[in-house]
């Protein structure tokens, strides 16, 4: 067997190279995992004074990386949902605070991780596909589910509808796919803003109704289509949605306490917030990681998530595009991030 490699970031400022890795050993509650595909995400493709400031706590040598899919090659004590055989995707928390550990990276070919960001997938979705998911459905869970969120009920097969609506703006990102899946296997109504050429795709994953959101009236358009119905929560996911989100608050005029999870960087959720909680609006930011300690990752992950695959009722979103193969193809498939990417994620086969 090869010994096990990663793609290194020796430092803050340095450069991205392959390089021997620890044989991995994975400890009580977690699994090592034969990497065969892994997602870039544009938080991996920060460089230099920005990395400083999304992981201020990083230290170096590290492994960085989230999205990972693979088969399951050794279990630590503890684990039963899973077993040694089982292809899996994951969620790689390696660059988390409580975590930052280069074993627990994705960008490697054995990757440690937690048991509880983990599932199964059907042997009908590849592994290039099934790695899209992790940092974008444990986002959108962690904004739809978390108690410091918009605390809504966790999705389930036997979720009844419950006559209320969650809208998601910038529905057509990553977190955004995921989110209109996860609230409908919630039980909710779902609107969502996109540009009008995803629209069919959004209503194909759960969308009831999907606002262009370059139309100059498409606040106006939301809060027509919102109108008559109990809306439990935003999820602001897009750059520049919120704003929109507390445009649609101001010109619905509803009263109490509503909640709007906003996954802007937290400076700017942090201001927002503090001028919208004067009219009774709570403002929140989420944190993608934040379910690696509560249980939203097990309630998503090992509950919900191998079923929904295995019975269509959640879809591996965005597309794929496979843009290389191999350790040394990441570094390149960062820079063709930083050029753009559009209702698809770049992933590398290993």
């Amino acid at each position: 067997m090869a010994a096990p490699e990663a793609l290194w970031l020796r430092s803050r400022f340095g450069s991205l190279e392959v390089g021997e890795a620890p044989v991995a050993t994975p400890g009580s509650g977690e699994v090592v995992v034969r990497a065969r595909a892994v997602a870039v995400n544009p938080v991996d493709a920060v460089n230099g004074v920005a990395r400083g400031f999304v992981y201020p706590w990083l230290s170096y040598p590290a492994v960085l990386g989230t999205d990972v899919a693979g088969d399951v090659v050794a279990v630590g004590p503890g684990v039963t949902v899973l077993a040694v055989g089982d292809r899996v995707t994951g969620f790689a928390v390696g660059a988390e605070r409580s975590r930052n550990s280069p074993a627990e990276g994705a960008f490697q070919t054995h990757v440690t991780l937690l048991a509880t960001l983990c599932a199964r997938i059907p042997d009908a979705l590849s592994f290039a596909d099934a790695s899209v998911l992790p940092l974008a459905l444990t986002t959108a869970a962690a904004g739809l589910f978390e108690t410091d969120q918009l605390a809504l009920e966790l999705p389930s097969a036997e979720a009844a509808e419950r006559g209320t609506t969650v809208l998601v703006l910038g529905a057509a990102t990553s977190v955004g796919m995921n989110a209109v899946q996860l609230a409908r296997s919630a039980g909710h109504r779902v609107v969502a803003t996109a540009s009008r050429s995803n629209a069919e795709l959004l209503r194909e994953l759960g969308a009831e109704a999907v606002v262009d959101y370059h139309d100059s009236d498409a606040v106006a358009q939301l809060v027509r289509v919102l109108d008559g119905h109990e809306l439990v929560g935003t999820l602001a996911v897009a750059s520049g949605s919120l704003p929109i989100a507390l445009a649609v608050d101001s010109a619905r005029g509803a009263g109490g306490m509503r909640r709007i999870a906003s996954a802007h960087p937290t400076p700017v959720t942090t201001v927002r917030a503090a001028l919208a909680r004067r009219r009774g609006v709570r403002v929140t930011a989420i944190w993608g990681g934040s379910p690696k300690d509560t249980p939203v990752g097990p309630g998503v992950w090992n509950a919900y998530l191998p079923g929904a695959l295995a019975d269509g009722r959640h879809r591996a979103a965005p597309q794929a595009r496979v843009v290389g193969h191999g350790l040394a193809a990441i570094p390149e498939a960062l820079v063709r991030l930083r050029a753009g990417a559009r209702a698809e994620k770049f992933v590398v086969t290993l």
